[in-house]
């Protein structure tokens, strides 16, 4: 019992960051990372490319001392490319241990979203949802919150981990 302070601590930081989002755009689309993923935002830097890397992996960077293999949010929702610019930046998220960079159009803001607001998505059958874990209801506005855990399959896990 001596650590029930400890862990009512830890359960309070883990309710400050329930229902928090990390919100940033795709083009026209706007998505949700839950904030309990995020580890930073950074500015978009040279990136070194890694042969036979999955196509949305679009290679590594070093940062501050540690390798960080960058996804494309684009590519790996198979929307079309659209050349970096001065308001591309990179996610940093966790990943089952795992750091990773997503690449994305630009970052919002962090929102409150109630799990009441939050609907399941539709059931299409053919994978295309995998990603998303729900949609957000925010005012007349929707927002695609995606499950961090489904970005990378086993295999992904497996191959960046032999990179890192």
């Amino acid at each position: 019992m001596a650590n029930a302070p400890l862990d009512e601590i830890v359960e309070s930081e883990e309710d400050t960051q329930k229902g928090k989002y990390l919100t940033f755009s795709l083009g026209q689309e706007f998505y949700g990372l839950e904030i309990q993923y995020v580890t930073e935002i950074i500015k978009l830097q040279p990136i070194t490319e890694v042969p036979e890397m999955p196509d949305y992996i679009r290679g590594i960077i070093n940062l501050r001392g540690k390798i960080i293999p960058l996804m494309d949010a684009r590519a790996r929702f198979h929307k079309s490319l659209v050349e970096y610019n001065d308001r591309t930046c990179v996610i940093v998220i966790d990943i089952q241990d795992i750091s990773i960079g997503l690449i994305v159009d630009s970052v919002s803001e962090v929102l409150s979203i109630p799990d009441e607001e939050i609907v399941p998505p539709p059931d299409l059958n053919r994978g295309g949802n995998r990603y998303i874990k729900g949609i957000g209801k925010v005012g007349s506005d929707v927002k695609l919150l995606l499950d961090c855990e489904k970005m990378l399959s086993d295999d992904d896990l497996e191959t960046l981990e032999g990179i890192i």
